[in-house]
């Protein structure tokens, strides 16, 4: 764990406590809008903040945070930041404890399952008073909410793309993928991609393991005309479709053609995309900021692989800020969720590197300049904007944990120790008892 300004406390518990919360009952009633008081200028208050990511976010994070206290010098806001992994670890030992910071960035993936068990702060009351959500598109903010309450506010939004080193690509001779491409036509080219970098010191691979992120399964299924989660709230894919997706990678597991995951996890938060290693990486498309950050590289981007009815990509949150129900301070809470989301130089600070920010004010404040990440990550959205046809995947109570497994499972497939009908056959015993009913 890495904790930044003004020493945020103790470090949360080892990362073998599970991602399960503990708290009981649902969530609270939904706050009447403009209930709350205004937040307090006359006492010094001190209230936490912690979010995942890299260096380079955490750099971001402190400068509007600065900004932030300078509007409030009443207000004190501890900072902390994790990589993915830790960061929810780190959360879940605190909901237990009843003792999550302050304002959280909290993922869709999550919401529900801390949203509906008692541990976030429903906004709604907020809103008017410490909170303007106006400029926040009615069906974005929608999904921050569950049965009317609004536990969380999204920042900004995304899409999937497939990021390429181009610089990487003409040191070895291999051409970029045309767009159209498929998902075998992916393959074909990482196993080229990862004989031709087999030379280079240190190796060039083609990239990840893709089969190993559960995102990128739900987008595979949306391309097959699946609905990954039903209305009632369970899993609306089979063993045989899980099955499918996991053997797309098997000849490039079984050719060493992926980027190695004992490498892989010595270089976390990063990965081999980010130091040169690997030549491609899929992801959601607010990550080129980072990965032009850390690589120094010239990358560039595509849409992911089309399915049997083309590519059918959807857009999603790329995150939401939160508030514990627990904090002493809702109103101190509510001003800096309400900065963070509306103030235009947070959004010159951040750009589009938590995506395209949800409120126009932000968008245009971003000093988009020609060849600009920024300008390269809008200009993405705009061009993917008519395959963009199908909605996000609503998690389900339980995503976040059974998302967590098929990440374990999948490294633990890269590393040998199960084959893909174990894999399988432990993720639906897993999920079976993770996901509830709504």
């Amino acid at each position: 764990m890495r904790i930044t300004r003004k020493a945020a406390g103790a470090a949360a518990a080892a990362v073998t406590v599970a991602l399960t919360l503990t708290a009981c009952g649902g969530a609270a009633d939904s706050a009447e809008p403009g209930s709350a008081e205004k937040v307090s200028t006359d006492e010094d208050i001190t209230i936490s903040l912690a979010w995942w990511g890299e260096p380079a976010r955490a750099e971001m994070y402190e400068e509007a945070v600065d900004l932030f206290e300078e509007e409030h010098p009443n207000i004190t806001v501890q900072t902390q930041f994790q990589d993915w992994d830790a960061y929810w670890t780190a959360r879940a030992t605190e909901a237990a404890g009843g003792a999550l910071p302050d304002v959280i960035q909290m993922d869709l993936s999550y919401l529900r399952q801390y949203g509906a068990t008692g541990q976030l702060l429903d906004l709604g009351g907020q809103v008017g008073v410490n909170l303007d959500t106006a400029g926040v598109d009615d069906s974005l903010l929608g999904s921050g909410q569950i049965d009317g309450s609004q536990f969380g506010v999204p920042t900004s939004t995304n899409t999937l793309s497939l990021f390429y080193n181009a610089d990487a690509l003409e040191k070895i001779g291999v051409e970029p993928l045309a767009e159209g491409y498929t998902w075998d036509d992916l393959n074909a080219w990482m196993e080229k991609v990862s004989k031709a970098g087999a030379g280079e010191d240190p190796v060039i691979y083609s990239g990840a393991d893709y089969t190993g992120t559960f995102w990128f399964f739900l987008q595979w299924l949306v391309q097959q005309g699946v609905t990954p989660f039903t209305d009632d709230g369970q899993l609306g894919f089979d063993e045989a479709q899980m099955t499918e997706w996991l053997n797309k990678g098997q000849s490039l597991r079984d050719a060493e053609a992926f980027y190695p995951i004992k490498q892989a996890k010595q270089l976390e938060p990063l990965g081999g995309f980010h130091v040169n290693e690997s030549a491609s990486e899929a992801s959601w498309d607010n990550f080129l900021a980072g990965y032009v950050a850390e690589s120094g590289q010239d990358i560039r981007m595509l849409p992911m692989p089309s399915g049997e009815n083309g590519p059918q990509q959807f857009w999603k949150p790329s995150m939401l800020l939160s508030a514990s129900a627990e904090t002493e301070q809702p109103e101190a809470a509510a001003a800096l969720i309400d900065f963070l989301i509306n103030e235009p130089e947070v959004g010159a600070i951040f750009g589009t590197s938590k995506g395209v920010p949800a409120v126009a004010e932000q968008r245009d404040a971003m000093k988009v300049e020609p060849g600009s990440v920024d300008e390269k990550v809008v200009q993405y959205e705009e061009d993917v904007a008519d395959v963009v046809t199908e909605s996000a995947p609503v998690p389900v109570e339980g995503f976040g944990e059974i998302e967590a497994e098929f990440k374990r499972l999948g490294e633990e497939l890269q590393y040998g120790n199960v084959t893909v009908d174990e894999f399988v056959t432990q993720w639906f015993s897993f999920a079976d008892g993770a996901v509830k009913q709504s």
